[in-house]
């Protein structure tokens, strides 16, 4: 080996011992400045509501705020779009739900997706779970999900059902009860949970759905009418609502969560630091009693699975969503 080649593996070496220490350092003083949660969709959903939960007790244990940053539109995918190309560096998280991985899927299969799901993107924690649930405008006819497809059969009827955009979890379970139960909707998507409720309060919608906490004090007060939840089992504060399973639509099973990625090459020491702080947000006694008015059960899982439930999810919807070429 001449000189040179010794002098440049030397150089190489020393870059990457550097480089290591710099990484290691990094994590050890992190955070060093505030800490962005995006929410992929406006506030006032369930995700927004969860994160800024969550965010307000992380901030006060990790010396740094950790603050909300509402990035709605597409599904989700445009906040999530923003979180891919951020720096792996542990300042830019991104809270989020069952709609990440269909709507992955979906745009993935209209070749259009910014993003890989399940390569740009490391799991930190499933922070908490939250029952999914189909609701209905009051005045439509039917006490539950069998009951308003049964209606769908009179042609002379036009239901509108509205979602939070293209390959969201409703724009999905829409398509999936039109395909089972042989009957037909218009979709009408939004940017979030929020703008879809109020047209669901005033019937302009008749069909829609969100995670529980965007419209349980809705279903408490009658002005909504939950038709079914998504879960494998009832619901604790909603037990005369029966699950799709029990109305004879398996298909549309699915359980309802919240969770944070962080983009692909994040230092592992601060994604732990990271689970070590949600995990430990979701299980103190306030917040947990903030949880659960909010009908969330807290979990703070491992990144590993976090990263399992995502891809379960996408593998359990992929084929589906190509079978109904959504757009």
């Amino acid at each position: 080996m001449s000189p040179l080649h010794r002098r440049f593996k030397n150089w190489i070496a020393s870059a990457i011992a550097g480089l290591a220490l710099c990484l290691s350092a990094q994590a050890q003083t992190y955070p060093v400045k505030p800490i962005k949660m995006i929410v992929p969709f406006p506030a006032g959903g369930t995700t927004d509501i969860v994160a800024r939960i969550v965010a307000q007790r992380m901030s006060e244990t990790m010396g740094q705020p950790v603050v909300v940053d509402n990035k709605g539109g597409a599904g989700g995918a445009i906040g999530a779009d923003l979180v891919a190309k951020s720096p792996p560096d542990g300042y830019t998280v991104l809270m989020h739900n069952i709609s990440f991985p269909l709507s992955s899927v979906a745009q993935t299969l209209a070749g259009r997706s910014p993003f890989n799901a399940e390569t740009d993107f490391a799991g930190v924690s499933i922070a908490v779970y939250v029952p999914y649930v189909l609701t209905a405008y009051p005045g439509v006819p039917a006490k539950d999900l069998r009951e308003f497809a049964a209606l769908l059969k009179d042609k002379n009827l036009k239901y509108n059902y509205g979602s939070t955009g293209p390959g969201s979890a409703m724009h999905v379970l829409g398509e999936a009860l039109k395909r089972d139960a042989k009957v037909d909707m218009q979709h009408v998507p939004f940017r979030g949970a929020a703008p879809l409720k109020q047209e669901l309060l005033t019937g302009r919608l008749q069909l829609g759905g969100d995670q529980l906490s965007s419209s349980l004090a809705e279903i408490r007060a009658g002005t909504l009418r939950a038709l079914a939840t998504t879960a494998s089992t009832r619901i604790a504060g909603l037990p005369d609502v029966p699950t799709v399973r029990e109305l004879g639509f398996p298909g549309l099973e699915f359980e309802g969560w919240n969770g944070v990625f962080v983009p692909a090459k994040t230092p592992k020491d601060i994604v732990a630091r990271l689970q070590r702080e949600i995990s430990a947000a979701v299980r103190h006694p306030e917040v947990m009693k903030r949880l659960a008015d909010l009908g969330a059960e807290p979990v703070g899982s491992s990144p590993a699975e976090q990263d399992a439930m995502l891809k379960r999810q996408m593998d359990q919807f992929r084929a589906v969503i190509s079978e109904m070429k959504l757009e």
